[in-house]
């Protein structure tokens, strides 16, 4: 009962947070939220395990992964803020973050290498939260966040189509999505 109010509490956060995009079931920010439900779903379900046998596998491999969830977020909201020049009201782009309003193509930085660090972070997240306690419940749960992220992706890179053309193409060609040099 606590963790279903738990995540009735965390979802109106969420919601709050999202609720521009709510009105645009299309848009990244509508996907995210979806990614994020489901991630909260999974810490919930695993939270009982986040300190049980630390030195098994899987809890090494969380460990590893929640720590390493760290670096393309912080190096993807330091370059979005220091080189994208956000703006408070970007014409159509009411469901955008306040850093996410940027006006310059980021291209520099981490985003040389991956177009998308934020949801990289979220995705290498979700999968540190998967391993806590490895179930077919969570093995749901990842994938539907996972599904989600690639989504809210998709959904970004044709909303940075619309806003910046043809040097957003042309970066797409150039970069990776998720992991440098792969994917």
């Amino acid at each position: 009962m606590l963790k279903l109010a738990a995540f009735f509490i965390i979802s109106i956060g969420l919601i709050y947070i999202s609720r521009a995009s709510l009105r645009g079931p299309r848009t990244h920010g509508f996907y995210r939220l979806i990614a994020w439900e489901f991630m909260t779903a999974l810490l919930l379900l695993n939270i009982d395990c986040w300190f049980i046998d630390p030195f098994s596998w899987n809890q090494l491999i969380s460990w590893f992964l929640l720590t390493v969830s760290i670096i393309p977020f912080a190096y993807g909201v330091q370059s979005l803020t220091s080189r994208g020049k956000a703006v408070q009201y970007r014409e159509n782009d009411d469901q955008l973050l306040n850093f996410e309003k940027t006006t310059n193509l980021v291209t520099t930085g981490v985003y040389h290498y991956i177009r998308h660090p934020l949801y990289s972070s979220l995705l290498i997240l979700a999968w540190g939260i998967f391993f806590k306690a490895v179930t077919w419940p969570s093995v749901l749960l990842v994938v539907a966040a996972t599904g989600s992220l690639l989504a809210t992706a998709k959904a970004d890179e044709a909303e940075c189509i619309r806003f910046f053309g043809t040097p957003y193409q042309e970066y797409i060609r150039q970069t990776k999505k998720f992991v440098p040099f792969l994917f």
